[in-house]
This record gives C-alpha cells, structure tokens and sequence, in this order.
C-alpha cells in the first residue's frame, strides 16, 4: 500500500506500476488510472472500469462517458476542467461488482490521488463510490441530490450516468444533480467555504 505523500499524479502512478495487488491484474486488459486537470475543481469517482475504458486506458470513454460529457454542460463545465477516476483501477470481469478484498486494496490509490488533487467538490457517481467516499450503507437513491460532507470535502452524490441508459426516468434526475453541481460552485465561489478536517 503507498505511504501518503506522493507529490504529484504522475509520481503515484509510477508507484501504482503493473499492478498485480490483488487478483483483477490477471483479468484486466491495463490499468485505468485516471484522466483530467490534475488541480480540478471537481473530482467524479465512478465504480470500476467497464469494457471500452480497459481497451482505452481511460475512464468513462463508453456511452456513460458520452452522456457524462453531456451532463456536465448542464454544471457548464467541459471534460478537460475535472478529474475522473474510479474506485477500481482494474476492470473486474464481465464487469461484475467490486469485491471487498479490491476496493480495501485499490482505495489507497483513489485517497491520494484525492489527497494531491485536492478538489473543491467530490462528485460520487452511484453506489460504491457513495459508500466509500461516505463511509455510508445508505445507498444511492437516498442519498443522490444531497450535499455531504467527508472530512473537508464537500460531497455530492449522484446516481452513475449508465444508470440513465438502462432506466430513462433517470435522465432529468441526473440533469438536476448536474445543475446542482453548478449552483454548488457558484456558492463555493461567492465565499461558503467547506469546514476543513481530515481525508475521510
């Protein structure tokens, strides 16, 4: 597991080298370790790589990136002003959920990479990026649309942008969120700053 202190992104990755921590190294075709401004903003945490992002090397590259590119017009911000990255690092097979013994090892990872980000706002897409960030068994639907807090990160739930492809009702909720988001921003900006504490 890394010590904390990495100084940058590119060093934390270097440290992630060929991963084989824990056994999705031998399913997984690369790493997806994280793409975006390395001082953003905002921060989206997914669920794990899917079929297309462990081709590409690269989060949200599917149609959940697709639409994901869409919502965030609806905060007015473009792919390239966040930082996207996921609990896993690894696509687990047939792109089943998270296991307990993966999220233990592979969240180290996401924590530091927070840590150097150091992101106004931790946008947790669905549910296993929700129980983390939140420390929470609460689940997605309650939560979705609500500001939290973890440590000194203001946190705002969202339900996974694939979520909107197999159910259409979905779609104008993630809208909403995503204007939330904007309007959260906007208070950021006009000076209600976060409590500060510890990385949860």
């Amino acid at each position: 597991m890394p010590a904390p202190g990495c100084e940058s992104l590119e060093a934390l990755r270097d440290l992630i080298g060929d991963c084989h921590r824990c056994g999705l190294g031998l399913t997984r075709g690369q790493l997806v370790f994280g793409v975006g401004d390395p001082r953003a903003r905002v921060m989206f945490i997914g669920e794990a790589p899917g079929k297309n992002e462990d081709l590409r090397g690269e989060p949200f590259v599917g149609a959940a990136g697709r639409f994901l590119d869409e919502l965030l017009s609806h905060a007015e911000l473009e792919r390239e002003q966040v930082y996207i990255a996921n609990v896993l690092k690894c696509r687990p097979p047939g792109n089943r959920d998270p296991e307990a013994i993966e999220i233990e090892t592979c969240t180290p990872f996401l924590r530091e990479q927070i840590r150097i980000i150091a992101p106004d706002v931790l946008v947790t897409l669905g549910n296993f990026a929700t129980r983390f960030v939140l420390k929470t068994t609460v689940g997605i639907t309650q939560l979705r649309g609500t500001v939290q807090q973890a440590g000194r990160f203001t946190v705002l739930p969202i339900f996974h942008p694939a979520a909107a492809i197999y159910d259409r009702s979905k779609r104008d909720v993630l809208i909403a969120d995503f204007e939330l988001l904007k309007k959260l921003l906007e208070e950021l900006d006009s000076g209600q700053n976060p409590p500060q504490g510890e990385l949860f």
